[in-house]
């Protein structure tokens, strides 16, 4: 059995919208050396939306850390900030709402996501995976007995993943 070595990069910046764009093409760039094309433009939405709020919501300061780990057929996008707080997701919004939707969009585009407080205490590290559809394992699909109808929860406040369909079966 081969194994494959975890690939990581960093990238240290202070969360302003004119660096946003400088990151997005530096994560671009290396996700292109990575042979990860498929994930790209998922991957820099996420990492848009994160920096976004940073940018927007923490406190003291603007910095922050991204970093990207892939291995295993799974990349995995972290950014790190000083705030400690946690992000919320925007659980009311208004059809004209321009902000509040970001990490709803982000569950429903990722395999996963979540927060964790950052390393000593400082700040916190928000997350989310993306399977590489090319090396990862594909998920093995079990046929329903009977026939479902998917119905949506509303979504968790506890942010360790993302929300799962109810199933219904119909007679």
């Amino acid at each position: 059995m081969t194994t494959q070595r975890t690939r990581q990069c960093a990238l240290q910046l202070e969360a302003l919208p004119h660096r946003i764009g400088q990151v997005r093409r530096i994560v671009s760039a290396q996700l292109r050396y990575w042979q990860l094309d498929p994930i790209i433009d998922t991957a820099l939405l996420g990492i848009t939306e994160l920096l976004a709020n940073v940018h927007r919501h923490a406190q003291p300061d603007k910095h922050c850390t991204v970093e990207l780990s892939y291995g295993e057929g799974r990349l995995t996008v972290s950014v790190f900030d000083h705030d400690p707080r946690p992000p919320r997701i925007g659980l009311r919004t208004d059809a004209m709402d321009t902000c509040g939707r970001g990490l709803a969009m982000l569950a429903a585009l990722s395999d996963g996501w979540g927060t964790r407080p950052g390393e000593n205490g400082d700040g916190k590290v928000v997350w989310f995976t993306l399977r590489d559809p090319i090396t990862a394992p594909t998920p093995v699909a079990v046929p329903a007995r009977a026939p479902v109808a998917a119905v949506p929860t509303p979504h968790p406040i506890a942010l360790d993943a993302r929300p799962q369909p109810v199933a219904i079966a119909t007679a």
